[in-house]
């Protein structure tokens, strides 16, 4: 009973869930009205109004390329983790992760429905839910890391006007966090074991990215998908007409989009374009170009995703569809194999059966 004499079961509650929603589409959208009344809002909306077709397709064909190399690399990912996802159901449930980022707060949530998804498929076998959980985690490691370093990179290559004296800085940066990767790496071979606290895990960290038979194939598709996701800004510009140079614009990209991987938006919007307007404004590059290429990027990307959200009506409209069968296909000694068959696309939390990004996508 609460002290109005209502009993507190019948007090509405609130819902978390909905509250983070709107709290992170305010930051959102205030990110956004700040942008607005700092910079030249009727500039950059003429610029996103007159954006050029050709340019717009240019940016679509890559987002296509780019979500069969995620597809691919998720399923090559599973493989190595004892779990056989065909690439055709890896990139329908990609397309759908793509669309659930895009629409829901934090950007993440669509990986983590689609690794439930697979979660739920996983019928009578040894250990279900941790590898295809951590196939997720995995696949979207490679890139966060060359993406990451390109970033890094990027800051070397920066014309910084408004503090010529800062780029010891930046290159003392750099080396450091070269260093704890190399640290990294070293720490997680030691710790590799099976006697280790970490070792089964850091051991299929090692077995996905590290060993022969993986190294190259996860560097190899990283720097493709970190390539798609650069190559589609630089394609937002020329759609809005933005004619700066692509070698002056290109060190500005990764930072950029890195400022999407912090979870307090929406898909990144507010904070991608804040990030914009003080990156192009410290090299002595407009502002409102920036942001105009920014928003025109978050367009892009989220007209990118909108197979993803087809497969979410057609889920929703058949009610029910079928899931993926699991099972135990292998006997290779301390690895259960799963066999994933592909069913339709249900919804996202509901149905039986996995978007950039940053940063980006």
């Amino acid at each position: 009973m609460s002290g109005s004499g209502v009993p507190a079961a019948a007090l509405p509650r609130r819902d978390p869930g909905r509250l983070a929603l709107g709290l992170r589409a305010a930051v959102s959208l205030g990110l956004l009205a700040g942008l607005a009344v700092w910079l030249d809002a009727g500039a950059v909306a003429s610029r996103l109004a007159s954006m050029r077709p050709s340019w717009v397709l240019a940016a679509l064909a890559v987002s296509v390329a780019q979500v069969a190399v995620l597809a691919w690399r998720w399923s090559f990912t599973a493989r190595r983790l004892g779990v056989d996802l065909p690439w055709p159901v890896a990139w329908r449930e990609y397309y759908l992760s793509i669309f659930l980022n895009q629409v829901l707060p934090g950007g993440v949530l669509g990986d983590v429905a689609r690794a439930w998804r697979q979660v739920r498929s996983q019928i009578r076998v040894q250990a279900p839910g941790g590898p295809a959980v951590r196939a997720v985690v995995f696949e979207r490691l490679s890139a966060q890391v060359v993406m990451t370093t390109a970033a890094g990179v990027s800051l070397l290559f920066l014309p910084v006007t408004v503090a010529p004296g800062s780029r010891p800085v930046m290159i003392g940066a750099g080396l450091l966090a070269g260093g704890l990767v190399v640290t990294l790496i070293a720490w997680m071979r030691r710790q590799s074991s099976e006697w280790s606290l970490f070792g089964p895990v850091l051991a299929e960290v090692g077995a996905a990215h590290l060993s022969p038979g993986a190294f190259a194939a996860q560097l190899a598709s990283a720097l493709v998908v970190v390539a798609t996701y650069l190559a589609t800004y630089l394609l937002a510009a020329g759609a809005v007409g933005v004619e700066t140079p692509w070698p002056v614009l290109l060190p500005l990209v990764a930072p950029v989009l890195m400022s999407m991987l912090i979870p307090v938006t929406v898909a990144g919007w507010g904070l991608r374009e804040g990030a914009a307007a003080v990156l192009w404004g410290a090299v002595g590059l407009t502002a409102a170009d920036g942001v105009a290429v920014s928003v025109a990027y978050g367009f892009l990307v989220l007209v990118g995703s909108v197979p993803g959200a087809l497969f979410l009506i057609l889920g929703l409209r058949r009610g029910r569809s079928p899931r993926p069968v699991a099972r135990r296909v292998g006997a290779d000694p301390g690895r259960t194999t799963r066999r994933l068959r592909a069913g339709n696309a249900g919804t996202a939390g509901g149905g039986r059966g996995r978007g950039t990004g940053p940063a980006a996508g």
